[in-house]
């Protein structure tokens, strides 16, 4: 039933990029809506399951902050060595399209994760499984669309940017079909999802809301990231 239902998750995450391809001409919305949809996910999916499932707290933080604040400093400092190495080189300040791969394999990692919580879910109960169900498939739409927006944002051929947004679909069904043969500790998993948060975030403040709102300093754009936090509460909000 997991692998099945995580068919779902691969089509809307297809459908997100499909989105993300089709408003070239509205470039900096859609990176204001990317902007937003990764903001929300951040701050009101990803770090209250982390808090919740990442156990003790370390000397006084819970676990899954500091992995949070970990995985943030780990995201500025890879971009951070790429951009000198290319700079080096010669190419002066110009996006790294390595730091896009990094961000949209990362958004595959975090996609196979949607899929082992899935299938732990329905190893629980249908009940449960269908909630997680809910969440996963809906917000894998912003998941597809985020994944082709990072990949092109650092000048990664278009055929680049399908081939991860490829990955990342399939990636909740790899998850789930590894359910068949294992369960993910719970605190594994917490400090994972505060990890990635802290990535994920990084990217949103430091990349893709500068970007979208550089060129088109817009009250539209900034409608559009504020829609797109809304977006994952109503998502958060159906799935509980």
């Amino acid at each position: 039933m997991a692998v099945f239902v995580a068919l779902g998750a691969f089509l809307m995450t297809l459908a997100g990029g499909w989105v993300a391809q089709r408003v070239t001409d509205r470039r900096h919305l859609v990176l204001g809506f990317a902007g937003g949809l990764m903001l929300g996910v951040v701050g009101l999916d990803l770090l209250p399951e982390a808090v919740d499932a990442a156990g003790e707290p370390v000397f006084g933080v819970p676990a899954a902050l500091l992995l949070f604040v970990g995985g943030f400093l780990l995201a500025h400092l890879v971009e951070r060595l790429l951009a000198v190495r290319r700079a080096a080189h010669g190419a002066g300040e110009e996006r790294v399209p390595q730091v896009g791969l990094t961000a949209a394999a990362a958004m595959v990692g975090h996609s196979l994760m949607d899929g082992i919580a899935l299938g732990a879910a329905f190893q629980v109960g249908a009940g449960m499984g269908a909630a997680v169900a809910l969440a996963v498939i809906t917000h894998d739409f912003a998941d597809g669309f985020n994944t082709y927006t990072i990949t092109s944002l650092y000048g990664n051929a278009r055929r680049k940017a399908v081939f991860m947004l490829f990955a990342d679909a399939l990636a909740p069904i790899v998850g789930a079909a590894t359910t068949l043969l294992f369960t993910l500790p719970e605190e594994l998993l917490g400090c994972y999802l505060g990890f990635f948060g802290g990535a994920l975030l990084y990217l949103a403040a430091a990349e893709i809301l500068p970007e979208a709102h550089h060129a088109h300093p817009a009250r539209s754009t900034l409608l559009c990231t504020v829609a797109g936090v809304g977006f994952i509460w109503l998502v958060v909000g159906a799935a509980d």
